[in-house]
């Protein structure tokens, strides 16, 4: 059913005369004629009493109950295809591993939305792992995780790495000292995130070149964000990444350690074929890349 048939036939009753909807519509009246005899044969009923006046059949009023509905559904429709096409609405699934789903984003998808006020952002937050298995599974559309094992059908575009510090229990001795560096680290109990986090191998990197062996096991925190509050509680020391830490809690203090390299790069992970993307997905990972890229 065309919507111009359906405007003619809303004319037609809204003005009383099909001479007078068609020089409203700007068609000639054997045009509008034309129309609703296509109307009322898709429907398989007369809509209208032709005579000496216009006059609606049962069947047409039960139509004209629905044809303001369907006029105004169909606009809605239009309108949000357009902004759809424009990329100012749609929904976009992104993926992002801690910390900076907790830590990064809140604050860049805030501004994003007073922007774009019709999007819908979904937020899958998980390790770098889960976002290469979501994107790979079509979950997600992108995410902001920490560089990937290299994959064929992913591209990963690094934005910078992240800064690693030590974070003490305020009481701690190595509060007070001026200037620390890993050695001073050997003897103490650290606290680690699981074996696959790219946090851990990184640090552990660190440990191995610098230190060796530690003399102390280490306990083993899931998920990065968690493990201050292990720190205030004073049952370990941590290197962390120091978005994650920032500003310190209460009962923590952070240090800076001398020799302390550079943490896993932090990017963007999409499939390559960006033709799939929305409109929307492409900018808002585009916005992202953006203000991370500046904040760094």
């Amino acid at each position: 059913m065309e919507i111009r048939l359906i405007k003619a036939f809303q004319t037609i009753v809204k003005l009383g005369s099909f001479q007078r909807a068609a020089e409203a519509l700007q068609y000639s009246q054997p045009t509008i004629t034309i129309q609703i005899k296509k109307l009322e044969d898709e429907l398989g009923v007369r809509l209208f009493e032709r005579g000496k006046t216009i006059t609606l059949t049962n069947a047409g009023r039960l139509f004209l109950e629905r044809a303001d509905s369907l006029l105004q559904e169909y606009d809605v429709l239009n309108s949000t295809l357009s902004d759809f096409i424009n990329g100012d609405a749609g929904t976009v699934r992104l993926g992002a591993t801690e910390p900076s789903a907790s830590n990064r984003l809140p604050g860049i998808l805030a501004r994003y939305a007073a922007l774009k006020p019709k999007v819908q952002i979904n937020v899958a937050i998980g390790s770098t792992r889960e976002m290469t298995r979501m994107l790979l599974e079509d979950q997600i559309d992108f995410a902001l995780c920490n560089q990937p094992e290299p994959h064929i059908d992913l591209a990963f575009d690094s934005l910078f790495r992240e800064t690693f510090t030590l974070l003490l229990p305020s009481g701690h001795a190595l509060a007070s000292k001026d200037e620390i560096q890993l050695q001073d680290l050997k003897n103490e109990k650290m606290l680690f995130t699981p074996g696959t986090c790219p946090f851990r191998i990184r640090i552990e990197e660190m440990i191995t070149s610098q230190i060796g062996q530690l003399r102390h096991a280490g306990m083993e925190v899931t998920g990065i964000n968690a493990i201050k509050y292990f720190v205030q509680a004073g049952m370990g020391i941590a290197l962390s990444p120091e978005v994650a830490v920032t500003p310190p809690i209460p009962g923590t203090v952070i240090k800076s350690v001398k020799d302390l390299l550079s943490g896993p790069p932090l990017g963007l992970l999409y499939k390559r074929n960006t033709d799939a993307q929305s409109r929307i997905a492409i900018d808002l990972k585009d916005e992202i890349k953006r203000q991370l890229v500046v904040e760094s």
